[in-house]
């Protein structure tokens, strides 16, 4: 951070005296005004409910710019990495701050790969739920478990412990995720291995069973591959601050993470995803999508229109034109261009793309709309797609976590609040009130 020359003035219409502010200003971004010693100098609190204008933390992992329709990660444009770095590689340059050479790559994926598997213990622990509970539920447990198999790593003021619990969080949370499903379907789970990149493994696991082998199409890694990386790190989101708010209180990385996968679940969060196909599900035909759009306009229908517009991005989410391409890669490959669901969401993102009214309040698809839809084409049951989010968010959760972990300024979070409640009252007995 450097300081401006410039400072904030704030005066008050009531004679108080004014109080002068330093900004700091970002490498790029707006700048920012330290008010924390408003409190002490004024008596007074700001009021941002939804922290629309407040900076919680300085970071020099993620960049978003919504009016440009920017999104960097370290630096780099996500439309690059999304083109010339895979998943691994976007998980190295999230926690280490570069990209991987030929050999710092080997020895990466080598390291997660080795950490795949999860503590036979942890079948046990799974046979606890029920079979149709929902798979957030289910992880949200069994992350948090993790802190119970592997207490050897929880010192997090060690950065060794630190980097053994980062590693532990990525290369497991596939797994879990694909037990969590075969849980789900009653089939038995399947073990990593060590022969298949990231994506592929996940694959495997998810779909493969003792019956027959399961043969990997490049083409779907690819895509899930791509899922990953446009979902790795968003900044300051919902999730990425409970994270942080979590572990301000010096809570164990596996708790931290199953708080984001707590927030994660929320529809408008990371349930996005899941509520634009089942959007797509209720429309049901492309017959009725004038009559879906009419109720749409109508600000007294009740009807949202999922999967558009993005409270960021005012212009076209630079994650959804990856993702696009890529939705359109998997339908052709699998031959699911004529499929009526598949039918039915390319209709809708033309009308939406040409509608005066969606054009004009800049309400284009977004990540969400399209991620759904080829979720749902690699044969990922929409109940688990927020699942699928966590597991690409972990690596921006864990590097977001352990910045702010270094971070001399860290302090355990601690809003505070405009009270409009009862000012003091007297406790009657009983019989009196």
């Amino acid at each position: 951070m450097n300081i401006s020359d410039t400072k904030a003035t704030l005066s008050f219409s009531d004679g108080s005296p004014s109080l002068e502010f330093p900004i700091y200003k970002g490498t790029v971004g707006p700048d920012v005004i330290d008010i924390r010693k408003l409190y002490a100098g004024s008596g007074k609190f700001t009021y941002d409910p939804g922290f629309m204008s407040t900076a919680a933390c300085n970071s020099s992992i993620t960049y978003i710019d919504g009016d440009k329709g920017e999104l960097l990660y370290r630096g780099y444009p996500i439309e690059q990495l999304a083109v010339n770095a895979d998943f691994m590689e976007s998980c190295y340059l999230l926690l280490n701050g570069e990209l991987p050479n030929v050999a710092q790559k080997a020895k990466f994926v080598d390291t997660v790969t080795k950490h795949t598997m999860v503590h036979e213990q942890m079948q046990f622990f799974f046979r606890g739920f029920r079979r149709d509970a929902h798979p957030m539920s289910v992880l949200v447990g069994t992350v948090g478990a993790l802190a119970s198999f592997y207490h050897d790593s929880l010192d997090i003021n060690d950065p060794h412990h630190r980097e053994v619990s980062a590693i532990r969080l990525i290369a497991k949370m596939p797994t879990l995720v694909a037990m969590t499903y075969k849980y789900s379907v009653g089939q038995p789970f399947v073990y990593p291995r060590n022969d298949l990149s990231y994506s592929a493994n996940f694959m495997h696991m998810m779909f493969a069973n003792p019956c027959e082998e399961y043969k990997v199409n490049d083409v779907l890694v690819r895509a899930l591959d791509r899922i990953l990386i446009l979902h790795a790190d968003h900044e300051q989101n919902a999730s990425t601050s409970t994270v942080r708010l979590a572990g301000s209180s010096g809570a164990n990385p596996f708790a931290c993470i199953a708080a984001g996968i707590a927030c994660l679940w929320g529809p408008a969060h990371g349930g996005a995803n899941e509520a634009a196909l089942n959007m797509l599900k209720e429309i049901g035909t492309v017959e009725n999508i004038p009559a879906f759009i009419e109720q749409v306009k109508d600000k007294n229908s009740g009807v949202k229109l999922m999967g558009f517009g993005h409270r960021v991005y005012k212009n076209f989410d630079p994650r959804a034109k990856l993702m696009r391409e890529t939705c359109y890669e998997v339908l052709q490959e699998l031959g699911l261009q004529d499929d009526p669901l598949f039918k039915l969401a390319m209709e809708l993102e033309k009308i939406a793309l040409n509608d005066d009214y969606f054009v004009s309040r800049k309400l284009y698809p977004n990540v969400d709309f399209y991620s759904g839809i080829v979720q749902s084409a690699l044969g990922i049951p929409v109940s688990l797609f927020t699942g699928i989010f966590a597991m690409a968010r972990t690596i921006g959760w864990i590097a977001q976590w352990n910045e702010m972990i270094a971070d001399p300024e860290q302090k355990i979070g601690r809003p505070r609040q405009l009270f409009v409640g009862s000012t003091t009252r007297e406790v009657l007995p009983l019989d009196k009130r």
